[in-house]
């Protein structure tokens, strides 16, 4: 276990942010997505959506949390990102009302592989339950590849569960699956 902290990310964490998306992404995806997907992936455009996201949330339930390594210096080495479900929550033909206005939904929670193993992501998590209950929200939903085992095994140790949803994300014309996990936030 490092030391490290998490703390509600400001708008010059942006670049940060995107930084750690795509060295995540190109080593913990580089067999589930294209590699050339993976390649033209535009730090700047993902920098200009954090900053979007960490400034002018949708709502003041939609959040980003990174997390912070504490060395001889301090890294930005992780994030969590969540919100109220929306249409991006549920699976196909899902009806809109299926997962109910008490639940949150994870759209990313990721710690850059050097920096794996050191509890950053368990820090984010229970930074990000704190919220949730706080918010009031009774559930939790995240989707997860299904070749990701790093991520359902983080998620299921910690008592997530599928809730049996399933899709399919096309990717440059490759269909690549998901599964949704859910978690109670009842204390």
């Amino acid at each position: 276990m490092s030391l490290g902290y998490v703390r509600p990310a400001r708008p010059e964490d942006a670049g940060e942010v995107a930084r750690v998306q795509l060295a995540t992404w190109r080593v913990a995806y580089r067999r589930l997505l294209p590699k050339h997907v993976l390649d033209r992936l535009d730090e700047a455009w993902l920098t200009r959506q954090w900053r979007a996201a960490i400034e002018a949330p949708p709502s003041e339930r939609h959040r980003v949390l990174v997390a912070v390594e504490q060395a001889d210096q301090s890294y930005l080495v992780g994030f969590a990102a969540s919100g109220p479900v929306d249409e991006q929550a549920l699976a196909p033909e899902e009806p809109a009302e299926a997962l109910g206005p008490g639940a949150v939904a994870v759209t990313d929670l990721l710690v850059e592989p050097r920096w794996g193993r050191r509890g950053h992501g368990s820090r984010l998590l229970s930074a990000s339950v704190d919220l949730w209950r706080e918010d009031g929200f009774a559930t939790a939903v995240a989707w997860a590849y299904e070749g990701d085992e790093a991520t359902r095994k983080f998620l299921t140790s910690t008592g997530w569960e599928p809730d049996g949803a399933a899709r399919a994300l096309d990717v440059d014309d490759m269909l690549v699956p998901q599964l949704r996990l859910h978690v109670s936030l009842a204390e």
